[in-house]
């Protein structure tokens, strides 16, 4: 893994002309379902905080079998941070593999694509699956697919950079601007803070192992959004403690739904359920779908 030392620049106060550090407004520990836990979707917290509009944290002993077969999206870019077990992945740009512990999968939909996703073995399996609106400009551009082994991710501190920049750091995967989502483990006690882009209106972070103390909330196994402000986020772990956190420059478009995708308009959301059916019969007739 890629150590990195933040650049020098100007260090920017934890507090600004909008308020105080950013505190908790929301919190939720989401809906079981099966193997995973649905911790927000488009049609709730996700219009909330778009450009993230949807997340799903995954924790379970696999066996080898299916977990998501062969699946269609468009319009959105999903991205999978595998925090332990092995995936094996294929989709219809032609890429397919298997990821290890450690490593990001970056699926820009655009304007139609089909993946698949399943452990590759058996033993402990998790991670987080988590879905981007794409600007208007790419919400209908070919679909792209990137696999980054843990080596790739660039690291600071105790944080992992997995979208955007971060401490003079650029993440490689080709991302819309303005987004940053980082991986982090605190050690019990430790202090961590973050200053946002000041632009960076949009704030949460979701807590898988241990438990935050932010602003006098104590947030474990759970999602916490924050205040629409670009003040600083400060943290402080209770144990061990793993999360993610994002923060984005907030989506200016509605959200428009379809069974697999999320666009900015009923037009665009038209021309990609299109393309979906179009590589849904290529993949039938080749048996891979029913």
């Amino acid at each position: 893994m890629s150590i990195l030392t933040p650049s020098p620049r100007p260090t920017r106060s934890l507090t600004s002309a909008q308020g105080l550090q950013r505190y908790v407004v929301q919190r939720t520990s989401g809906h079981r379902h099966g193997p995973v836990t649905r911790i927000f979707s488009p049609g709730d917290i996700g219009r909330q905080v778009k450009p993230f509009v949807f997340l799903d944290y995954f924790d379970f002993q696999a066996t080898g079998g299916a977990m998501f077969p062969m699946h269609p999206h468009s319009g959105i870019a999903t991205t999978t941070v595998l925090l332990s077990g092995s995936l094996r992945y294929e989709d219809t740009t032609g890429a397919s593999g298997v990821l290890e512990a450690g490593s990001v999968e970056w699926m820009r939909a655009g304007q139609g694509v089909w993946h698949d996703a399943s452990p590759a073995g058996i033993g402990r399996f998790r991670g987080y699956q988590l879905w981007v609106a794409l600007p208007a400009v790419l919400e209908h551009a070919p679909a792209q697919s990137q696999y980054l082994p843990p080596e790739a991710v660039p690291q600071s501190g105790p944080a992992r950079l997995i979208l955007g920049r971060h401490a003079g750091a650029q993440s490689q995967v080709v991302a819309p601007e303005n987004l940053l989502l980082l991986h982090v483990r605190l050690r019990d006690g430790e202090r961590w803070q973050l200053a946002p882009e000041p632009d960076h209106h949009v704030g949460w972070l979701h807590v898988s192992e241990g438990a935050l103390h932010l602003a006098g909330a104590r947030i474990a196994n759970e999602l916490a959004v924050l205040n629409e402000s670009s003040a600083g986020i400060e943290v402080v772990a209770e144990g061990a403690t793993e999360f993610i956190l994002g923060t984005a420059v907030l989506h200016p478009h509605p959200l428009v739904l379809g069974h697999y995708s999320v666009h900015t308009s009923r037009a665009a959301l038209r021309r990609g359920e299109q393309e979906i059916a179009r590589l849904g019969e290529q993949l039938r007739a080749r048996g891979r779908v029913r």
